[in-house]
């Protein structure tokens, strides 16, 4: 049984994909993922691969993980692999809801040093890890619509002004009374 954490997110699924689109963001929201070593050009296409570590210098453990499903903006699968740690499968799902999407993460080792021990064990790890997992990536995605609003915002057309830059009357009074 996989791992699983919701969260609700005050953005757009477009907001959520923009971030999982940029593979250099990978080490920002997953908990574990100490740097990035690479991003294969083709991201975010199926069977491309983000090339990472894990852990702290000195141990570092040299990572990648393969995109096996992008669906925005419904889905994400990825399979993380992490040498003799092994494989797992992760699942991004995301549904719109009322105030924003609800993220869901759901993930799984299927091989390797955590697939040989019992779900007892690794399934409270990964559900601490991805509450964290979801807010990071959260704080990035409703940055992105903070953004995105701001930039509406800024870029609103204006009422052309009836005078179109003739002064009013009062404005000239009070140029006419600084000058004095």
């Amino acid at each position: 049984m996989a791992a699983r954490n919701t969260r609700l997110m005050r953005c757009t699924p477009d907001d959520l994909f923009a971030v999982l689109s940029d593979g250099w963001l990978y080490p920002v929201w997953v908990v574990g993922a100490a740097r990035m070593r690479g991003v294969d050009p083709e991201w975010p296409q199926e069977g491309s691969r983000l090339h990472h570590s894990l852990g702290v210098w000195p141990v570092m453990i040299h990572d990648q993980t393969e995109l096996v499903e992008w669906d925005p903006p419904r889905r994400l699968r990825l399979r993380p692999e992490a040498g003799i740690l092994g494989r797992g499968v992760i699942r991004i799902d995301v549904r719109e809801h009322a105030e924003g999407v609800a993220v869901t993460i759901l993930e799984e080792p299927v091989s390797g040093a955590a697939a040989v021990l019992p779900s007892l064990l690794w399934r409270p790890l990964l559900i601490a890890r991805n509450h964290e997992c979801l807010n990071r990536l959260a704080f990035l995605a409703e940055g992105r619509r903070e953004e995105r609003e701001a930039r509406e915002l800024d870029h609103r057309t204006e009422t052309p002004d009836p005078d179109d830059g003739t002064p009013s009357p009062q404005a000239r009074e009070d140029v006419r009374e600084a000058s004095v």
